[in-house]
């Protein structure tokens, strides 16, 4: 009962502080603000994620022992329900997210539908840019995973000891970091093309990012505090990726990816890529 207990706390902490709070722009026919041209990259909404991430990131670390001992004991580990459900949950984010994300833009791209193709890119951007963010916070951390000491020491902390050490690679957890990137990307796409829809995608979206997380824990591999500041730079990717996406069509990376021509190859079967690239040559 205390574990259940415990997973429904630690799920619903993760998706009220990750949600954007949208339920006025839900309701509105016209696009969203932050995916019009000109819009400004950070708002006075971003203040208010940016104050309840770091609130919940500071809230878990006293905590950060007792949910690991609590979700890692051997009652829980015997549930092979358990167990099944939240491997899958990780493979949908890692490699899931860019296998998805991959996909959704070939198949946008080769059908003409500049909307799914446009979806697919941005949540992949999204979540590289998250990832990349992890991997150099992981990287100067050196934060020691939980398995590695038992969950005893929480605050194992070693100054670019996460650089070539995986077992040191624990802040923040990478895994929900991708999941809560694609989510906010797909989320955020979903209000712009389908304003009345909203509510419908965004739910699962961050319901199963929050599973996500929840996993890396039960697995020992990542504290509350680890997933709850993955949650924060996977959200911020994917809001920020889309926001700038929108309000600067024009940019390096959308020109090259978004405009690029699929054409028959020449003599025979095959595709030719023609790139559009941004370039001047003097």
């Amino acid at each position: 009962m205390h574990i259940s207990k415990l997973r429904s706390r630690s799920l619903i902490a993760l998706f009220v502080a990750a949600f954007p709070l949208r339920v006025v722009d839900a309701q509105l026919t016209k696009p969203s603000p932050d995916t019009v041209p000109g819009a400004p990259l950070f708002t006075s909404r971003d203040l208010i994620r940016a104050v309840g991430f770091t609130g919940l990131t500071i809230a878990m670390f006293p905590l950060d022992r007792s949910i690991a001992r609590r979700l890692t004991n051997e009652r829980s580990k015997a549930n092979r329900f358990l167990n099944g459900a939240s491997k899958g949950v990780e493979y949908i984010a890692d490699p899931g997210s860019i296998v998805i994300g991959t996909s959704l833009y070939l198949i946008g791209r080769f059908t003409n539908h500049p909307n799914i193709e446009d979806l697919g890119w941005h949540g992949t951007e999204a979540v590289l840019l998250g990832g990349g963010t992890a991997w150099v916070l992981k990287g100067l951390t050196g934060r020691a995973r939980p398995f590695v000491t038992g969950d005893t020491t929480a605050h194992d902390f070693k100054f670019g000891g996460g650089f070539g050490d995986a077992d040191r690679q624990a802040f923040p957890s990478g895994h929900t970091t991708a999941a809560f990137a694609a989510a906010a990307a797909v989320t955020s796409e979903a209000e712009r093309m389908w304003p009345h829809h909203f509510w419908l995608v965004a739910p699962p979206m961050f319901g199963g990012a929050s599973l996500v997380g929840l996993s890396r824990m039960y697995h020992d591999k990542h504290w509350a505090s680890d997933v709850a500041l993955g949650a924060a730079i996977g959200t911020f990717s994917g809001l920020k990726v889309v926001r700038y996406a929108h309000a600067h069509p024009k940019n390096f990376l959308d020109r090259a990816i978004l405009r690029t021509e699929l054409i028959p190859g020449p003599g025979g079967p095959g595709v030719a890529v023609n790139a559009s690239f941004p370039l001047t040559l003097h």
